[in-house]
């Protein structure tokens, strides 16, 4: 199908696609917006188009799941728009989780905890934390990748452990002492 013919075919069944967009969307705007998401995405894939088959169900297609992925998205990221006349975004979350790992966790501390596991786990753990690649670590030690990625997952498990021991039932000032 040429670039002509499918425009055509396309601009026949717009009314028809906007008329779905405005089912899936809550508003009118919302609906161009998915229309005209539905085009550009059915123009840029146009040779995925198996020609002589249903060209609608392709294009509604491609709409719902665009809905769907925008809606997935939206979701996700709990933000509303304030419709108020300065439209700034707000956290819709109902929750905010106060992290005081950052305070009750100091760098030297973890770096004893590092430095306190044996070798065969340190070296790998430090080399991925370095950014090497499990890859690149298993041919400077000489070691099979499984062997790197087995390693370091033990070393994470028991700096886990560690750190969970060490705050175990402890409070601040006692840590700092």
């Amino acid at each position: 199908m040429s670039q002509i013919e499918f425009t055509q075919a396309y601009s026949r069944l717009e009314k028809m696609l906007f008329s779905f967009a405005c089912h899936l969307a809550s508003n009118e705007e919302d609906a161009r917006d998915l229309l005209q998401e539905t085009a550009y995405k059915a123009f840029k894939y146009r040779s995925m188009y198996q020609p002589h088959t249903n060209l609608r169900a392709w294009l509604m297609t491609i709409m719902r799941n665009t809905f769907i992925n925008n809606y997935r998205q939206r979701k996700r990221r709990q933000v509303l728009n304030d419709h108020t006349s300065n439209n700034y975004l707000l956290d819709a979350g109902s929750r905010t989780v106060h992290n005081s790992g950052e305070t009750e966790v100091t760098v030297n501390e973890i770096t004893v905890v590092i430095d306190a596991l044996e070798d065969w786990l340190k070296v790998p753990f430090l080399m991925h934390y370095q950014g090497y690649k499990y890859e690149e670590i298993a041919t400077e030690l000489d070691i099979p990748l499984g062997t790197v990625k087995s390693r370091i997952f033990f070393a994470r498990k028991k700096l886990q452990e560690s750190m969970r021991h060490l705050y175990q039932g402890r409070s601040l000032p006692d840590i700092l002492d």
